[in-house]
């Protein structure tokens, strides 16, 4: 496959359909019976019309709290499809000079940020200085100053920013996450994240330094850095990392092929992890305490997530993650509702500081220490 996100074009709607259940299904408990949400609706405009951006789109047509109402592309033949394909008024379509008039327009509430990720800085800034919340995908930014960046600007325009961190909001996850703040697993020793694809087209952005701001780690790799935190839940104090490169013609000079990084968090735990694009059938977390383990494969794929502990298989309900993320972020911007681990900008910069941190060790050979 040539990547995650292609993987999931050819997969299209089945990939869809084998994640049925509904999230006020789950979220109800052993009440079937779906209640009619009666609230406010987060009107959603995606920019950036690509395969996840598509994903997203798809997903969002079984939301109950949000809603796809405009788009935003350079590619004029993507915006008429997606007119046709989901009703959108030509009112609320735009490309990406002028879509600072979305100020004006009140039919749009957010603006879901899903371009490379070298171009998501200043797109966001330009979406918080219009009055609009802002989602983006993450890497929230290619560094640590420019996420900052967005935050302050965020907040100065008195707008939300969130990051499309699916997999808090993932049923398993969560349990998983429950059971360690219960004490279920005892002290965490150790945490392992493997993420990984041999990618393809060489010439497409996320192997492009400016676009992408990176390789491997900025497209799979956050994943295990993200997990790595929620899974133990702690923040590393250091970080040591080292680079292989095999092949320098696809991954040039600032596009990392394959970096392995480990981690050491203030209880002593330790973390090993694996960011690839040049290996497959990586997608694997492991956590291991004094009196049991996790262990999920696949851990973050788009389809559905399977795990096991100590105690046995994991069997929440299945759930199309990007729905569940649009309906709780509605929650989140309406309501103000804390999620059980953040998706806000400040946990996007934490991340940012940590790649900042592997690539500086990977640069210096050194362990570095980090401050999140």
């Amino acid at each position: 496959m040539n990547s995650r996100r292609d993987f999931l074009q050819k997969l299209g709607l089945s990939a869809l359909a084998l994640q049925l259940v509904p999230y006020s299904g789950w979220a109800a408990g052993t009440d079937k019976t779906e209640q009619v949400y009666d609230g406010p609706v987060l009107r959603v405009a995606i920019m950036g019309l690509g395969g996840y951006g598509t994903i997203v789109a798809e997903a969002m047509r079984k939301c109950t709290k949000a809603k796809l109402v405009g788009v935003i592309s350079g590619t004029p033949s993507k915006v008429k499809a997606w007119q046709s394909k989901y009703g959108i008024p030509e009112k609320n379509c735009y490309n990406y000079e002028n879509f600072d008039n979305i100020k004006n327009n009140s039919d749009i509430d957010a603006v879901y940020v899903i371009t490379p990720n070298g171009l998501h800085h200043d797109f966001v800034i330009r979406v918080a200085a219009a009055g609009k919340h802002a989602i983006c995908e993450k890497p929230m930014a290619v560094n640590a100053k420019e996420g900052q960046e967005m935050v302050d600007a965020c907040k100065k325009a008195n707008v939300k920013l969130l990051v499309g961190y699916r997999m808090h909001f993932e049923p398993k996850t969560l349990e998983v996450i429950r059971m360690r703040q219960n004490g279920e697993f005892g002290k965490i020793r150790f945490f392992q994240g493997q993420c990984g694809f041999t990618i393809g087209d060489p010439t497409q952005w996320r192997l492009n330094k400016k676009l992408a701001g990176g390789g491997s780690m900025m497209d799979i790799g956050i994943y295990a850095i993200n997990g790595s935190r929620y899974m133990t839940g702690e923040e590393p104090i250091w970080v040591t990392a080292q680079e292989t490169k095999t092949d320098t013609v696809k991954f040039k000079e600032g596009v990392d092929e394959t970096i392995q990084f480990q981690f050491g968090f203030p209880s002593g735990a330790v973390a090993s992890c694996l960011s690839t694009y040049n290996m497959n059938n990586l997608d694997r977390f492991f956590l291991d305490g004094e009196k049991g383990f996790a262990e999920m494969q696949p851990s973050t794929g788009y389809g559905p997530i399977k795990g096991r502990t100590h105690l046995g298989e994991l069997n929440q309900p299945v759930t199309t993650h990007q729905t569940v993320q649009m309906d709780e972020m509605c929650e989140i911007i309406f309501n103000n509702k804390k999620p059980v681990v953040p998706v806000n900008g400040e946990e996007g910069v934490k991340d940012l500081k940590i790649i900042d941190a592997i690539y500086l060790a990977v640069k210096t050979g050194k362990k570095v220490e980090v401050s999140v």
